[in-house]
């Protein structure tokens, strides 16, 4: 900007500099800005008026449009609305479609974070939920909605078991009903599979994951498909499909769309979870290399699940891809270019033998997260599903010897090495214990 005449020190500090010649970088730029200027009144009426342009972050910013569409297309849907975190995308979709008095029927095999949002924060808001345990049974889906059914809510593949949703299935199931399947797919990413193109209404991802894939940011995403039919299902989402009183509606402005756009216009910027530009930037970045690592990490995965399975400490691993897995030929028909590569492995013995494996580990990071391009380890028995009963983690195959690994990008032979070494800590808790009770 031109430089204010007869202006002073403070002003000029402020003012001077603030702008950047107009240039077209080939990098997706930072757009780190509360706030956007209005070129003039009118700009400004049409802004708040239509949504044109761009006025402020939270309600909208270039560089987070630009990895909005990058990851809508990605996913085939038709919009997206990148936020601050999985979590936060999750509660946004379902704040979205939910009000008191609906039901949610949910895979029981689900994040626990996604489990106490159901089961305790929604709760308290009037939402009751139904958790279905064999989710390859359609029947099962079925009898579990009533009347105030208003949505299906599962993973494409499960926490723990690494169970493979059928999608096509369950989201048909949906469809009678007239409502949506909301499809978590932060452990396939859209590269393996793209739950839309089966059927699937709604994804959400935590971009946190696979889609940064460093580890350095947080952030979610919801992928809608714009087939909203306020015909069919308006009277289930009046508040989707019914025009207020003199204004123009959801419906009416936005079609098929519309969905997305509550999540867009009176959900996510009222209750705040807007991600950071930086982190946009970031989660741009690496979901450019996303093909690349998932393919590399679903190989390793299988190699060393495969390995795994053959130890002789090891008392069973969950892994779609092997022939062994009760969901593998449901994986096979879903899953394009590997089968993922979180997954658990229960050792032979208990949490001592855990503890050792863990503690004995030196390329595997001990630590809580996944779909890092650094292989990761975590005790979930301890962790994760720490308040669920023995009982209840017995049934979604966590014993007190389970671990969930995040296989990275690193040479296989390096990742097998380290397991081995950690296997054979193991192994000497297991024969110390075998003396002890002897003696």
């Amino acid at each position: 900007m031109t430089e204010p005449i007869r202006s002073g020190f403070t002003t000029r500090q402020v003012h001077i500099g603030s702008d950047a010649t107009a240039a077209r970088p080939r990098a997706l730029p930072i757009h780190l800005t509360a706030g956007f200027t209005f070129d003039s009144f009118d700009d400004a009426a049409a802004h708040f008026g239509a949504g044109d342009g761009f006025g402020y972050t939270r309600t909208g910013n270039p560089t987070v449009d630009a990895v909005e569409r990058k990851l809508a297309s990605l996913e085939g849907g038709a919009e997206a609305l990148l936020l601050a975190s999985g979590q936060a995308a999750i509660s946004v979709a379902l704040l979205g479609l939910l009000t008191a008095g609906d039901h949610v029927v949910s895979s029981t095999h689900i994040y626990e974070g996604t489990r106490g949002l159901l089961l305790e924060n929604l709760a308290r808001l009037g939402v009751t939920s139904t958790f279905v345990d064999e989710i390859a049974d359609p029947d099962a889906w079925r009898a579990a909605i009533t009347s105030r059914t208003r949505l299906l809510f599962a993973e494409s593949i499960a926490n723990a078991r690494n169970d493979v949703l059928d999608i096509a299935a369950v989201a048909a199931i949906a469809d009678e009903h007239g409502i949506p399947l909301v499809v978590d797919n932060t452990f396939a990413t859209p590269y393996l599979v793209r739950p839309i193109e089966h059927g699937a209404a709604i994804v959400v991802h935590s971009a946190s994951k696979f889609l940064s894939g460093q580890g350095a940011v947080l952030g979610g995403v919801i992928v809608d498909d714009g087939r909203f039919d306020a015909a069919r299902s308006g009277a289930l989402f009046p508040h989707l499909a019914a025009s207020p009183s003199g204004e123009a509606g959801l419906w009416e402005r936005h079609g098929g769309h519309a969905r997305i756009a509550y999540l867009r216009e009176s959900v996510a910027p009222r209750f705040g979870p807007t991600p950071s530009p930086l982190n946009a930037f970031l989660i741009g970045q690496g979901t450019e290399t996303l093909s690349l690592r998932v393919e590399r990490q679903s190989a390793n995965a299988l190699a060393v699940a495969e390995w795994l399975e053959a130890r002789p400490e090891v008392a069973s691993v969950a892994h779609a891809g092997l022939a062994s897995h009760p969901t593998h030929h449901i994986a096979k028909r879903y899953l394009s270019g590997g089968y993922g590569s979180v997954f658990t492995v229960t050792l032979r013995g208990g949490i001592d033998e855990a503890r050792a494996f863990v503690e004995a580990l030196q390329v595997i990071t001990h630590m809580t997260h996944l779909g890092d391009v650094r292989s990761l380890v975590l005790h979930p028995g301890t962790t994760s599903h720490a308040r669920r009963s023995p009982e209840q983690r017995e049934a979604h195959g966590i014993l007190p010897g389970t671990l969930r690994l995040s296989i990275g990008i690193e040479d296989v032979d390096d990742l097998i090495a380290d397991l081995d070494a950690g296997l054979r800590a193991a192994a000497s808790i297991g024969e110390r214990f075998d003396i002890e009770v002897v003696a």
